[in-house]
């Protein structure tokens, strides 16, 4: 994969794109009909200009709308990371990768932006350490530049 494609694409797993469809389906099914209702409540509540209540029954149909907006572009623009069933020879997107750093093992899943979790051990294909780590093999170092130093990583699987 070229980088530019990559930048141009939302990358995520099947369970990341079905996570998205589920949360577009509930703003559109549920949380919209919900928003435009209290709108109209606080319309009938009299005067628009001292009507607090109109004013953030708006706010949050705005926002609603706005975050509907970004989930159709995301899905419209997403590419599925393919399932690797542990046969990655170079670190890609969807590999799991276990690396070894100051005597520690860890173990990263490479995902794309969008599904990325550092305290669940998902990282992105373009965060430092994930783009050091794409394209390398089994037995290859990466240093990263962290605020305390650098920090080399030692690649000892993918899956």
């Amino acid at each position: 994969m070229l980088m530019n494609d990559m930048n141009d694409k939302i990358y995520l797993t099947k369970q990341g794109k079905e996570a998205l469809k589920k949360e577009l389906n509930e703003l559109v099914a549920k949380k919209r009909p919900q928003s435009i209702k209290r709108v109209a409540q606080a319309r009938e509540m009299g005067d628009l200009m001292e009507n607090t209540e109109y004013a953030n029954a708006r706010d949050e149909l705005a926002m609603l709308e706005g975050r509907i907006e970004e989930l159709e572009g995301l899905l419209e623009k997403a590419e599925l990371i393919r399932e690797t069933n542990n046969k990655c020879k170079k670190v890609s997107l969807g590999c799991k990768v276990t690396v070894k750093v100051n005597k520690e093992i860890h173990v990263y899943t490479v995902v794309g932006e969008w599904e990325a979790d550092p305290l669940a051990k998902k990282i992105s294909h373009s965060s430092p350490l994930g783009k050091a780590l794409l394209g390398k093999t089994i037995g290859e170092k990466v240093e990263i530049e962290a605020p305390v130093g650098k920090i080399a990583y030692q690649i000892h699987a993918i899956e």
